[in-house]
């Protein structure tokens, strides 16, 4: 493993407040790309990714998810960030879960070595749940029936992320 790979597992933070500054396609596809290259259980390369970059539907995106939890409706629960990768895994496979939680973590540390922020938020599966946003990604051709894994949400910070302390005896010799 390179510094550079250990540089990005130590110093990745989550992200909270982003600038309004369009991220580069190119940038986008690079993060992608990783989510893209995550491992995934018997290489079913079950996770696909939804790139919004649209304002509109950003908006509807972020409606939708402050529904889940009744958050107020002047709240983004996507923090600003101008793209939401949405993560969504094959329920055919059945480590669906786990292989789009992979996806997530490679599209946050590729995020942070392309000198973007990230953060994930949740509430993907109660969104893509609901029959409309079902029926909405058949029309973008998506077949099949899939889980939401989490808003990969990317973008420039506007703000320093804070580690927490590492908690002790997490790790024990067999």
């Amino acid at each position: 493993m390179s510094d550079t790979t250990l540089d990005s597992i130590f110093n990745r933070r989550s992200i909270r407040k982003f600038k309004d500054k369009p991220v580069p396609r190119e940038l986008i596809e690079r993060v992608i790309e990783a989510g893209l290259w995550a491992p995934s259980g018997m290489a079913s390369q079950s996770p696909i990714i939804v790139a919004v970059t649209d304002p509109d539907l950003h908006e509807k995106l972020a409606a939708a998810n402050r529904s889940v939890v009744n958050f107020p409706a002047d709240t983004d629960p996507f923090y600003g960030a101008p793209v939401i990768l949405v993560v969504l895994a094959s329920c055919d496979a059945p480590t669906h879960v786990y292989d789009g939680s992979c996806a997530m973590e490679n599209m946050q540390l590729a995020a942070h070595a392309l000198g973007l922020g990230s953060i994930w938020v949740h509430r993907a599966k109660q969104v893509f749940d609901l029959p409309e946003w079902k029926e909405w990604l058949q029309e973008l051709g998506v077949e099949g029936d899939y889980e939401g894994i989490g808003n990969c949400c990317i973008g420039y910070a506007d703000q320093e992320g804070n580690a927490a302390e590492r908690k002790e005896g997490r790790v024990f010799w067999a």
